[in-house]
C-alpha cells in the first residue's frame, strides 16, 4: 500500500507539473518577448564537510513574475551525501513555489517539494538500503533585497523519520536574476 501512495503522489506531482509547463508554455507563444522579460533564473549551491562526512547540493529553479508583488517557478534539486565507512545517498527532485511580496522588502513563500532518497548503507552497518519518495511543503518569511531573499521557512510535512532534513525549520537564501 505504501509504494502505492507513493505512486499515486507521483503520478499527480508529475500531472500538475506537466499542466503548469503547458500554461507556461501558452503564455510564452502568445507573446514570446514579453513572456521571457518576467522569467528569472537562479537556484542555490551548498556544500557541507566534517568528520568523514561530505554533502552537495545544486538546485536551479526559473520563476514567472506576474507582477511585482507575486512570482511562480519550477526547481530541480540533486544532492549527494556521504559518510565514511556507514552510507552514501543520491536525492534527486524537483519543487513548485509560490513567491508574494506584500512589500517590496518582505517575502512570504510556499514551497512543495517532492524528492526521491536513495540511501545505499555500508554492509557492515545493520541497516537496509532505502530508495523512497518524501514530500516537503515549506512556508517561509523572508527579506528581499533585489535579486536576493534571506529568511527561514518550515517544512508542514516534516517526518523526523524519512525527512533529509535535520529539522523542520530551515533558513534559506535565494538569487533571482
Amino acid at each position: 500500500m505504501k509504494k502505492n501512495t507513493q505512486s499515486n503522489s507521483l503520478k499527480k506531482t508529475s500531472v500538475f507539473l506537466v499542466l503548469l509547463f503547458g500554461l507556461i508554455f501558452s503564455v510564452q507563444s502568445q507573446n514570446k518577448s514579453e513572456f521571457w522579460q518576467h522569467v528569472a533564473f537562479g537556484g542555490s549551491v551548498g556544500l557541507s564537510f566534517g568528520d568523514g562526512f561530505f554533502g552537495g547540493t545544486i538546485a536551479p529553479s526559473a520563476i514567472y513574475r506576474f507582477n511585482p508583488q507575486f512570482a511562480m517557478g519550477l526547481g530541480a534539486n540533486y544532492t549527494y551525501n556521504e559518510e565514511k565507512n556507514f552510507y552514501r545517498s543520491s536525492i534527486i527532485g524537483g519543487s513548485l513555489i509560490g513567491l508574494y511580496n506584500p512589500i517590496p522588502q518582505l517575502q512570504l513563500s510556499a514551497e512543495f517539494e517532492q524528492l526521491n532518497v536513495n540511501r545505499n548503507y555500508n554492509s557492515s552497518t545493520p541497516f537496509l538500503d532505502e530508495n523512497y519518495w518524501y514530500p516537503a511543503l515549506f512556508m517561509g518569511v523572508g527579506y528581499n533585497a533585489g535579486p536576493v531573499a534571506m529568511g527561514i521557512r518550515f517544512d508542514v510535512l516534516y517526518d523526523r523519520d524519512k525527512s533529509i532534513y535535520a529539522n523542520s525549520w530551515a533558513p534559506f537564501v535565494r538569487v533571482y536574476f
